[in-house]
């Protein structure tokens, strides 16, 4: 089995995969949501304290599996430097004392694999990933064969959710209180401009848009139903983005298998405009459980799961915390 733990923001999580059958044996999240609320977005310091509380009660509940481990997975890269140190240091002292191997995992890739929990893996795949902290594709054709092909240029999707949440003092997390909120808005009622529409690059950008958002708010002054109408207006200019930049990609690379990964593919509005997208390139779709959309041990441990059938090993004095990732 392999034990894997995920504390790349504000999610403590631990997991037991199963190798040889893939089978998600145990899987614990605590989530920081509340207590980050009241900032309106994760406070890094605050977070690492949480994790070094809740990992060690989550691990407890995993001694049983301890005898038939042969590896400990975590996430080293990408993520705030604070919370991965705390996985990693954790990590390290089980690999040492139970004198096992440690893999230390791409946090993106997890959110890949988080599509193929329990399941086996289904490459070649065109992919995209929107987070809270990225919106990129990727070209996937294995576990070590992963291609950029296009990213933001400043703020994520999933971010932009949660900034545009903050300015309607909604809370946190932004993506399912302006999903809400936009149900009962009008999409066409605010003409923002889409980010980017006249670039011939693959290419994200929510900035600007972000700015439009930001003096509608202060105009509707606290206006509730003015409020419902730009969150619908923005959640549609925000997914439009993507769909005319992946269409913009498609006519030179039409996908044969299509995922949404991330936290923010759990948006139903961003879902059904992709199923719209890919209908005439008969295209199949792939989504991951909502339950492990956002950030999980559970998808770790599944890249764990393979990168220990590839050997791909660290070593408890070289596997160092990598705040930005390299893919």
């Amino acid at each position: 089995m392999i034990l894997s733990i995920e504390s790349s923001c504000d999610d403590s999580a631990i997991a037991i995969t199963e190798i040889e059958t893939n089978k998600l044996l145990f899987h614990k999240k605590i989530s920081q949501e509340i207590e980050h609320s009241v900032y309106g977005g994760v406070v890094p310091e605050l977070a690492a304290r949480l994790h070094a509380e809740a990992l060690p009660k989550i691990l407890e509940q995993t001694k049983e599996y301890f005898p038939h481990l042969k590896a400990v997975a975590v996430t080293s890269t990408p993520g705030l430097a604070v919370t991965l140190v705390e996985g990693v240091t954790m990590a390290k002292a089980v690999a040492v004392a139970l004198d096992i191997p440690i893999i230390g995992v791409n946090h993106l890739i997890g959110h890949i694999y988080s599509l193929f929990i329990e399941k086996q893996t289904q490459f070649p795949l065109t992919c995209l990933l929107v987070s809270g902290g990225h919106t990129q594709v990727m070209e996937v054709k294995s576990l070590s064969d992963i291609k950029t092909v296009g990213k933001s240029m400043d703020d994520s999707f999933g971010e932009s959710f949660d900034k545009v949440a903050k300015m309607m003092g909604l809370g946190y997390p932004g993506g399912p209180l302006i999903q809400e909120l936009a149900k009962d808005g009008n999409r066409e009622a605010y003409n923002f401009t889409v980010p980017l529409h006249q670039s011939p690059l693959i290419a994200f950008s929510y900035s600007g848009l972000k700015n439009a958002v930001r003096l509608a708010v202060e105009k509707a002054d606290g206006d509730t139903a003015k409020y419902k109408d730009i969150a619908a207006s923005f959640e549609h200019i925000a997914t439009k983005h993507l769909i005319m930049k992946l269409k913009k990609y498609f006519k030179t690379n039409p996908p044969k298998r299509f995922a949404i990964v991330g936290g923010a593919s759990a948006n139903l509005y961003l879902r059904s405009q992709i199923e719209e997208l890919l209908k005439p390139y008969g295209a199949k779709l792939l989504l991951s459980e909502l339950q492990y959309c956002s950030d999980n041990a559970a998808m770790i441990g599944r890249v764990g799961v393979d990168m220990y059938k590839e050997k791909s090993f660290s070593t408890v004095a070289d596997l160092d915390v990598q705040p930005r990732s390299n893919l």
